[in-house]
């Protein structure tokens, strides 16, 4: 038995030497797969830190600053990786509740900014108003050429810090504050001229036998006097601001053309995004100093039914801008008002028993030819007695005449014959009414 040991050693170290193979096969297929497992989870982990600071550096503060942005406009929280995990699932909940929470402080923000606004808007509108009268009252009791110069400068200056206190008010959700009448397309481009600093600046080159209806009057004036105030802070002082009315299919255009510096694509896009009135503007957002020139217009705009656009550049290298009027917001200029006839070609009341009122007697002081000052403006007449009748009125001042008649006698007329004209002429204005109506009140013929 002894030669047959070493053969079942032998085989027995064969199947060992086999069972042994086969184990570390096996256990190599199991330490790869652990690896490549292990491989994805780190992946898998580092997808979602990445995730992560990409949300807390970049998205999240992305949406605090970004007026009105929503999370579909951002790019997504979590790449291919993550797709379809619960873990990208809920890093898309918490950016969409970021969100919300960022619009409603915005909301908030711009709400209180625009009441704190509004507040102190009205009492700079009444300032305004209450310096405007009284520049009125001295432009009336006042008639020295340099005086009134210098009311008309003050005026123009009251007039522009109106229109800036009001285009506020507009953005912050108040109503232009005034209603006109009917007026016509030229008038309103002039009205808004001479809202502006430069306004000598405008030249308007054409007319237009359109009217603006009284609703969209005022509205209009503000929206084209932001646009020529715009026009002309971005040009140089030598250069021309060029206005031109021109007709529509349905509607009018009020074209105006710089040679300023113009705007690049992103000033086109921004000046779309206000001019449009789409989506409300926040007022904290408008700059430093604030732009609220085409966010004023957008308002209007969108408040009133017209449009405006700047995308087009102007013939001298500026911009153009187009204010579009749609036909409901125009009509025809009224007629002016033709003024009443004189009493002397109105037919004269029936005849009565009373006597007709004397003749009135000859003005005392001659008539003086109208005189103007050296800047065209009427110059008020300061009377003075002729020499006839101060030459007649002497000896009654020398023997310090007192009563009525004295008084009289000093311009060549009697008590009696003062009475008579004044009861003649009493008599004659009531037979004139009496003539046109019966006792009852009924007119006659």
């Amino acid at each position: 038995m002894t030669p047959h040991i070493p053969d079942a050693v032998s085989w027995c170290l064969a199947a060992g030497a086999l069972a042994a193979a086969a184990l570390l096969l096996r256990q190599r297929r199991i330490t790869g797969s652990l690896g490549e497992r292990i491989g994805a989870l780190e992946d898998s982990v580092a997808a979602r830190d990445e995730a992560a600071h990409r949300l807390a550096a970049v998205q999240a503060p992305a949406l605090a600053t970004a007026p009105h942005a929503l999370p579909g406009d951002l790019p997504p929280a979590a790449d291919a990786r993550l797709a379809g995990t619960a873990f990208a699932g809920h890093l898309h909940s918490v950016l969409e509740q970021f969100a919300g929470a960022a619009a409603l402080a915005r909301d908030r923000a711009d709400q209180s900014a625009k009441t704190a606004l509004k507040g102190a808007v009205r009492a700079l509108q009444g300032l305004a108003n209450e310096q405007q009268l009284s520049i009125s009252d001295m432009q009336d009791r006042h008639d020295d050429p340099d005086v009134l110069r210098d009311l008309l400068e003050i005026d123009h200056a009251n007039s522009q810090f109106g229109r800036r206190a009001q285009a506020i008010a507009v953005l912050c959700g108040s109503w232009p504050g005034r209603q006109r009448r009917v007026s016509a397309l030229s008038d309103v481009v002039r009205g808004a001229k001479s809202r502006i600093r430069d306004y000598r600046r405008v030249e308007v080159r054409t007319q237009l036998e359109l009217a603006v209806v009284s609703r969209a009057v005022e509205p209009v004036v503000l929206a084209v006097a932001e646009l020529l105030d715009n026009a002309a802070r971005h040009s140089q002082p030598n250069t021309t601001v060029e206005v031109n009315l021109q007709p529509a299919h349905n509607g009018a255009c009020v074209v105006i053309d710089d040679a300023g510096v113009g705007m690049d694509e992103r000033e086109v896009r921004r000046a779309g995004y206000l001019l449009s009135g789409q989506r409300a503007v926040d007022v904290t957002r408008l700059g430093d100093p604030p732009q609220f020139g085409f966010a004023v217009i957008g308002v209007l705009a969108a408040r009133y039914g017209f449009s405006v656009s700047v995308d087009t550049r102007s013939p001298y290298g500026g911009v153009r801008a187009v204010l579009f009027l749609p036909s409901a917001l125009l009509t025809q200029p009224e007629p002016e008002t033709e003024p009443e006839p004189a009493a002397a070609a109105q037919p004269a009341p029936a005849a009565t028993a009373f006597p007709a009122p004397a003749p009135a007697p000859a003005p005392a002081f001659p008539a003086e030819p109208l005189r103007q000052t050296a800047g065209g403006l009427p110059k008020r007449r300061r009377r003075h007695a002729s020499p006839e009748p101060a030459a007649a009125a002497q000896p009654a001042a020398d023997a310090r005449l007192g009563s009525e008649a004295d008084w009289d006698a000093a311009w060549g007329r009697s008590a009696e014959d003062t009475a008579r004209r004044m009861g003649a002429f009493a008599r004659g204005t009531r037979a004139g009414r009496a003539a046109t109506t019966d006792p009852e009140g009924t007119p006659q013929a």
